[in-house]
């Protein structure tokens, strides 16, 4: 009874925490997306800045592959994430940015976008010195926590023509602040509700940067609350959004922040 209780337990704080990883939809793969002809028509008619979006090709060169950062492990999204922006649902349009950034989509309407899945590399830990059968309710709990302990980063490029990028990254900044108060995705007959959305420390690279954490309480914890990371970063006409979680801090309720070496890693291919 003891094991089967733990397992319940810390299966239904793992579930909880992974609402958070905004599983709203299937990839097959990863994402890379293409702007409606008429969207790119209206774009090159009416912007004054004459900044050409980077081709899908160009844009796959620039993103993250193995070996581009070390203690990490990079691949494809695969089903985890959203394959397209239609599958992600905000209840207030002005979040969508936001959202939009937390699914490893592009946060406005660009001309090419794909994404990548960087995963910090499993840690080594010491054999334990008791069998799962004869851990306590807590050690089993600590144990799977430790388990769960890495982050998991949805690494997001997008390209904009004309001035596009600029206004994309004003939205998500203004987003920040506007939607302060939370907002709720609605994939399923609930929904993740985010109870707030705050500014936190941006990386201060590329041209410019925004990072925002948002909060929701996870379910069956007893009203404990997890917070997930994101950051945007524009490169001239070219934006990077970086979406951070890790299961193991969430349950453990320990601080956790996007990856430095991946973003470093990522900036440096930019410039």
């Amino acid at each position: 009874m003891k094991r089967s209780s733990g397992i319940r337990l810390c299966a239904t704080v793992a579930v909880g925490a992974l609402s958070l990883a905004l599983i709203t939809g299937c990839s097959d793969g990863g994402s890379d997306t293409a702007k409606s002809a008429d969207a790119k028509s209206s774009a090159e008619g009416t912007t004054k800045n004459s900044a050409k979006a980077l081709s899908a090709a160009e844009l796959q060169k620039l993103a993250l592959v193995k070996g581009d950062v070390a203690g990490y492990e990079v691949g494809s999204v695969g089903k985890t994430y959203p394959a397209t922006k239609s599958a992600v649902t905000v209840d207030k349009a002005q979040c969508r940015p936001l959202a939009w950034a937390m699914a490893g989509q592009a946060p406005g309407d660009a001309a090419t976008a794909t994404n990548r899945l960087v995963t910090e590399a499993k840690k080594t830990s010491a054999t334990p010195s008791k069998s799962v059968e004869d851990l306590s309710e807590e050690e089993f709990e600590d144990a799977f926590g430790s388990a769960l302990d890495r982050t998991t980063t949805v690494v997001g490029l997008s390209s904009y023509d004309g001035d596009g990028a600029e206004k994309t990254f004003k939205a998500v900044s203004d987003a920040v602040k506007s939607c302060a108060g939370g907002f709720t995705l609605l994939p399923g007959s609930d929904g993740t509700k985010y109870t707030g959305v705050a500014a936190e420390k941006a990386s201060d690279t590329g041209d410019e940067s925004v990072a925002f954490g948002a909060s929701a309480v996870m379910e069956d914890t007893g009203g404990k609350t997890g917070t997930v990371h994101t950051e945007v970063v524009r490169h001239g006409s070219t934006l990077v959004t970086y979406y951070t979680v890790n299961l193991g801090a969430l349950m453990s309720q320990k601080a956790y922040a996007i990856p430095a070496a991946v973003v470093t890693a990522q900036s440096a291919k930019l410039k």
